[in-house]
């Protein structure tokens, strides 16, 4: 099966053995190393001196994590959404009570830096901005650290989800000055799902301490305290530590340099490839066109829901499908964390079969 959706990612082969290595205790000092080993990973990927905090839970329960340990009910904030997932992350924060200003732009579009700048201006109430690095329903990738420069001049909040881009193309989050930033085990970390991964500054730990909104699985301040034991507040998944362990392995012996080269000659192939079948991307500018995911309008009069069962059912391709108003509509062909060139080049050559 070539699984081609921009997550769950397939896994090297040693990450699978390592998930399957027998139970430790969670208190005991095996864990408590491996624990340290896996943070100090984490930092070095997130770009931070201070320790990134690892959660078991989804992406999206990292998204909540974010806005519970930094938002009380009431707090104004501005949601920057460019696709499904921006849409998400805003209905997070509503749910929760916060006050959601919208700057929602046409599904494969990039934010506008500026924009964001204006709004802000236009509201002081504003306490903080909401935004998807790379939103994998559309394929684009937001300039992100054109948006930060106009966050931290306004001196708000930055809340970001990076749960698809954050260890396969750059986003160092001390040197943006980013101040809460999210990924997920499942996307290009080479790992099952379960873990989260949560980077909070020192802005944002201020923010913290004057949160009011509920939480106790996602208290941060018990994360933190736990992880300074070398421990986890709760019972972690045990399992999701030892991939993410072995996966460190790989990335290191690869480097962060070697990786984001890795995704963008991917990305650049894929782009040039679909086009050259006479398709078009859904990125309106190509230059804010995703390295992890590329999402294909499928021609007119095509059923893409059809052609993507078959590609699944005659030859063992899955592609991703479009989501919300892009449903058959679209394609997607993710290229993030243990992808190579011969993973592409196969799934695109099925994509030229059935079209022909």
């Amino acid at each position: 099966m070539n699984l081609r959706i921009p997550g769950p990612t397939p896994c090297p082969e040693e990450v699978l053995q390592a998930t399957g290595q027998q139970m430790i205790n969670h208190r005991g000092p095996e864990f408590a190393q491996m624990l340290r080993r896996v943070t100090d990973g984490l930092n070095w990927v997130f770009g931070t001196s201070s320790d990134v905090l690892s959660v078991t839970t989804s992406g999206t329960g990292g998204l909540e994590f974010a806005v519970v340990n930094t938002l009380s009910p009431g707090d104004k904030v501005l949601s920057v959404s460019i696709g499904s997932f921006g849409d998400r992350l805003k209905s997070i924060a509503k749910a929760y009570g916060a006050e959601v200003v919208s700057y929602a732009l046409e599904w494969g579009e990039a934010a506008d830096p500026a924009e964001v700048g204006r709004l802000l201006d236009a509201d002081a109430e504003i306490k903080a901005v909401m935004v998807t690095h790379n939103e994998t329903s559309t394929g684009v990738t937001n300039p992100l650290e054109l948006i930060a420069a106009e966050v931290r001049k306004r001196d708000r909040l930055l809340i970001v989800d990076a749960v698809s881009s954050l260890s396969s193309v750059p986003c160092p989050v001390e040197r943006w000055g980013l101040d809460v930033v999210v990924s997920g085990s499942q996307k290009g970390w080479m790992a099952p799902p379960g873990l989260a991964f949560v980077y909070m500054s020192e802005r944002a730990w201020a923010a913290n301490a004057d949160s009011k909104m509920p939480k106790y699985y996602f208290d941060a301040v018990k994360t933190r305290d736990s992880l300074a034991k070398l421990q986890t507040p709760w019972t972690p998944a045990v399992s999701i530590y030892y991939s993410m362990d072995k996966a460190f392995e790989l990335m290191r012996a690869e480097g962060l340099e070697g990786i984001f080269t890795r995704h963008e000659d991917l990305a650049s192939y894929t782009r040039q490839r679909v086009k050259s079948l006479g398709l078009k991307l859904v990125p309106v500018d190509e230059k804010f066109a995703s390295n992890t995911v590329t999402a294909v309008w499928w021609p007119d009069g095509i059923d893409g829901k059809a052609l993507s069962k078959r590609a699944r059912e005659e030859f063992g391709l899955v592609l991703g499908g479009g989501q919300g108003k892009l449903e058959g509509k679209i394609f997607r062909v993710g290229h993030l964390g243990y992808v190579y060139k011969d993973d592409v080049v196969s799934a695109l050559d099925v994509v030229e079969e059935l079209l022909a």
